[in-house]
């Protein structure tokens, strides 16, 4: 048992040291199909390092909770990352019913990223947040039905049983059929909730067209950073997500997590091609966008109740 859960620390740790360089992929796929040579791939492990070596500087107008947001979000998205196991292997934390528990705490974690934007008493950052709450509502409830539907194929309810095990839902299990639809609705999701090209473009400075970017004007230095690091987490919560939906079983453990760490760069590598080819839609069009992964799941959901668990 000790062995197993050391496994899944060194996982998780390898795994968190890790997301600023698939980060940096996404980053390298860009300046390719620009023509550039781009950044380093290291890139990402630059700029924490710089940020975390400023000052910050905070107005008169902010409180505690300006402070407080970018380490809630932090540390919202490290204890969820936690709970997801990696390369098929157990999570380092699981119990029945953690999927709502995950759920809730990134909500916590949108909440005071949305206060401490609001905290700033800055109109742009309003608009900010006022856009992240609705974006993030339509794709919470994305994810609530594929977790229905999860519960539903596996009679458990928490991300451990969903993904790892002998009855883990993937490719290769009976309900594998079913993943034609989850897996893009998810990843739609991943898009929205990490403020990623068509949904919001990253690289934008016009505050009228940002989300993401808006609320955290005012953060800077370490505080930066701190958003930075929880991004990077954030995003790999999703694409570890997918990836282990993707990923065949009847492997040796070594042979597992390398076609593991394939499939997460592979998805990287993805969304570097999709901002390099696709503009970032007008506002009106995002809710379509994050509702298209609802009616996806809501099809999967259908077909899933001819699957006998």
């Amino acid at each position: 048992m000790m062995k197993q859960f050391s496994g899944a620390v060194l996982l998780y740790c390898t795994a968190l040291v890790l997301a600023p360089f698939f980060m940096g992929v996404i980053l390298k796929v860009k300046a390719f199909f620009g023509g550039k040579k781009g950044p380093s791939l290291a890139i990402r492990y630059q700029t924490l390092a710089k940020l975390l070596r400023k000052g910050s500087v905070y107005s008169r107008s902010t409180t505690f909770i300006f402070k407080l947001g970018p380490l809630v979000s932090l540390a919202a998205s490290l204890t969820g990352l936690a709970f997801l196991p990696v390369a098929g292997q157990n999570p380092v934390f699981s119990f029945q019913g953690d999927i709502v528990f995950i759920w809730y705490l990134f909500g916590l974690a949108r909440f005071f990223t949305v206060t401490a934007a609001l905290d700033t008493a800055s109109p742009f950052e309003g608009m900010g947040a006022a856009r992240e709450v609705f974006f993030g509502f339509l794709a919470e409830a994305t994810i609530f039905l594929v977790f229905l539907q999860f519960a539903l194929l596996s009679g458990q309810y928490s991300l451990a049983s969903f993904l790892a095990g002998s009855k883990a839902i993937n490719i290769s299990s009976q309900a594998g059929f079913l993943l034609v639809l989850i897996i893009p609705a998810i990843f739609f999701v991943m898009l929205t909730e990490n403020a990623r090209v068509p949904v919001d473009d990253p690289a934008t400075h016009l505050e009228l067209t940002m989300i993401h970017e808006v609320m955290i004007l005012d953060h800077s230095g370490p505080d930066l950073a701190i958003i930075e690091a929880g991004v990077f987490a954030r995003m790999l919560f999703y694409a570890t997500f997918i990836a282990n939906l993707l990923l065949p079983r009847g492997y040796g453990l070594g042979t597992q997590i390398l076609l593991f760490s394939l499939l997460v760069l592979l998805l990287y590598i993805g969304i570097g091609v999709l901002e390099s080819i696709t503009a970032r839609l007008k506002m009106d069009q995002v809710p379509k966008f994050i509702l298209t992964s609802f009616a996806l799941a809501f099809f999967a959901i259908i077909l899933s109740l001819e699957v006998t668990p």
